[in-house]
């Protein structure tokens, strides 16, 4: 199998997963979507692209701020559990490549989690294309707080023979069509125990393509870490994430 091929394997990977994925999965901290939003000003909802939605771990957050939510989504499996979950978005299949949106459509697109899965030759002119001139583009990603010793064991522990990719600060290049780049980095948490932490393993794409028999070693290798770890033995607690923010402005 060639590096595309489980590329591709691993993208479209989390359909038959997806109930697993929105309750398992971490959603995204309220500031770091104000933040994204931010350069757009305080004047009431804005119209939100949640591209790449998922099961709307992002869109559940921008609904509750008040915004007006139109969720794009090329799994059929995640688009209908965000439906099941999200009813006041507008959902529609499609993806970053193929909007069905019209032009100047959007205040701004929100990625969460699924930059790294575009073809950005593709995606950013239609980004730019939907989005109104001086919209916002953000992408947001969770992950392990590696400040934290046990989660960077933990990690070692949880990895499989596919790995992970970790290169988050080169998923969003520069493009011509977007200015004023930044980024932002914010505190996270996510509630698990030893059993619902495995569940959320077991959502990642680089476990969800490996054989049952690798997938059993993983999962076991990691209870067994977090029985005997002092810091996760003891019943619920708090896995420390971080949440990187980049977002960009339209230039048209």
């Amino acid at each position: 199998m060639t590096s595309d091929d489980l590329r591709a394997r691993r993208a479209n990977s989390f359909g038959a997963h997806a109930a697993a994925y929105a309750e398992h999965r971490p959603d995204y901290p309220v500031a770091a979507v104000r933040w994204a939003l931010g350069p757009l000003g305080d004047d009431g909802p804005l119209r939100v692209l949640d591209l790449a939605a998922g099961t709307g771990k992002l869109t559940g957050v921008l609904l509750a701020e008040g915004h007006h939510v139109t969720a794009v989504e090329p799994d059929e499996g995640m688009l209908a559990e965000l439906v099941r979950r999200h009813g006041a978005a507008r959902a529609l299949p499609g993806s970053a490549e193929r909007i069905p949106l019209p032009d100047d459509t959007v205040d701004a697109v929100l990625v969460g989690q699924a930059f790294h899965w575009f073809d950005p030759g593709r995606a950013f002119p239609e980004i730019a294309r939907v989005l109104r001139p001086g919209g916002v583009l953000a992408a947001l990603w969770n992950d392990l707080d590696r400040s934290v010793p046990w989660l960077v064991e933990f990690d070692r522990v949880a990895g499989s023979s596919v790995g992970s990719n970790d290169a988050r600060g080169d998923w969003m290049p520069a493009h011509e069509d977007f200015a004023d780049v930044a980024e932002r980095e914010f505190r996270h948490a996510h509630p698990r125990t030893a059993e619902s932490l495995v569940a959320t393993v077991n959502t990642h794409s680089h476990m969800l393509v490996i054989p049952p028999e690798e997938r059993d070693e993983v999962n076991a290798r990691v209870l067994a870490f977090l029985a005997a770890n002092p810091e996760t033995a003891g019943g619920g607690f708090d896995v420390p994430l971080t949440t990187l923010v980049k977002r960009a402005r339209s230039t048209r």
